[in-house]
């Protein structure tokens, strides 16, 4: 397994350090030595993001790293997911001193490193590589949508959110890793850049693919993933959110592709403002009753299950919340951090 550092300067632990969080949390790809973010050097990844492995440290930059790891790293991953998946300009000279010292550079944003004339430039001088995870395939190998997922014997359960880096993903990792623990083969099949670095064998950049093929390129994928594992149960990341303003495609394209027989919705109950450059535009959060019917009116299938980021809120807070919902809703609730996903696996079991 290769070895990474993670460069996540200023933002680790906060939402658009997304991509750094969930890397160490979960990596199959590669092994990761440290993250980088000067506000938080000397602290270990587990003190700043819950549920990362302990023994991933954070350093000042990268001469701190280097000069503390016993081996220079394979990679440095950029590990921020910006709004527009454009490059911090900050970001450059770090990237410059990895390239001089002979570290591949990995980005899962819009904003192609091998692309720029520079970075190219100067990788080519020392022999290093610039990869960018966030491309769609050329054209003539794209797929147009076939209404494939229907005829699959497997159970397709998106893990949908009410807004942008809500914890989608790491619930959908969480859920499927319990669904095997119970004995129901299960594979996740991821939507965005993190989930390609973090080594998911299943796995489509939605948001880089063209519109006539985002749905064709998904269903693509769920398809691949039944043909080659013949799983009980997929899982599939959601991405943005049905009503979100910004993110128009990303959910309906999942819902489309993968033809779902039921839903888990994540929430953040204590979240006021969408995630969306939040201090200028104060766009609310949507309700949650609207968020279900929404999600229900453009599907045929049914939430079965409601998961909670627990940002902002106490332990009593969020057990308060889930009886609530549970109560409300008459469906299972639970923070997978708090409860694990017991509850999540009685109703797929009790469901299909």
């Amino acid at each position: 397994m290769d070895t990474a550092l993670v460069l996540c300067e200023g933002n680790f632990g906060k939402h658009i350090g997304k991509t750094a969080n969930g890397l160490v949390r979960h990596s199959e790809r590669f092994e990761i030595l440290g993250v980088i973010d000067s506000n938080k050097a000397g602290k270990m990844a587990h003190d700043i993001v819950e549920g990362a492995k302990k023994d991933i440290p954070v350093f000042r930059n990268l001469s701190d790293a280097l000069s503390k790891l016993e081996k220079i790293p394979d990679n440095l991953i950029i590990g921020v997911a910006t709004i527009g998946g454009r490059l911090p300009s900050e970001f450059r000279p770090v990237i410059t001193e990895a390239i001089e010292n002979k570290i591949n550079v990995i980005a899962g944003l819009h904003e192609y490193l091998a692309e720029d004339p520079a970075f190219s430039k100067l990788a080519t001088e020392h022999g290093v590589k610039l990869i960018d995870v966030r491309k769609e395939p050329p054209l003539e190998k794209m797929h147009r949508f076939a209404n494939l997922c229907k005829s699959i014997p497997s159970i397709r359960i998106p893990v949908l959110g009410t807004d942008s880096s809500i914890g989608k993903r790491t619930t959908a990792i969480e859920l499927t890793k319990a669904l095997n623990k119970n004995g129901i083969k299960t594979i996740f099949v991821s939507t965005g850049q993190t989930g390609i670095l973090q080594g998911f064998k299943y796995a489509v950049p939605i948001d880089s693919i063209q519109g006539d093929y985002i749905v064709g390129e998904l269903e693509k994928e769920i398809v691949r993933a039944y043909d080659e594992e013949k799983p009980e149960v997929i899982i599939i990341e959601g991405q943005g959110s049905i009503s979100h303003p910004a993110y128009v495609c990303g959910t309906r394209a999942i819902i489309t592709a993968s033809q779902p027989n039921a839903f888990i919705l994540q929430h953040a109950p204590k979240r006021k403002y969408r995630n969306f450059r939040k201090d200028e535009l104060k766009l609310p959060m949507p309700h949650l009753v609207k968020e279900i019917e929404m999600i229900q009116i453009f599907s045929n299938a049914q939430v079965i299950g409601i998961t909670i980021n627990h940002e902002n809120m106490t332990d009593e807070g969020i057990e308060e919340t889930a009886h609530e919902y549970e109560k409300r809703f008459g469906i299972p609730c639970c923070d997978v951090f708090r409860h694990g996903c017991n509850k999540l696996v009685d109703k797929v079991k009790e469901t299909f």
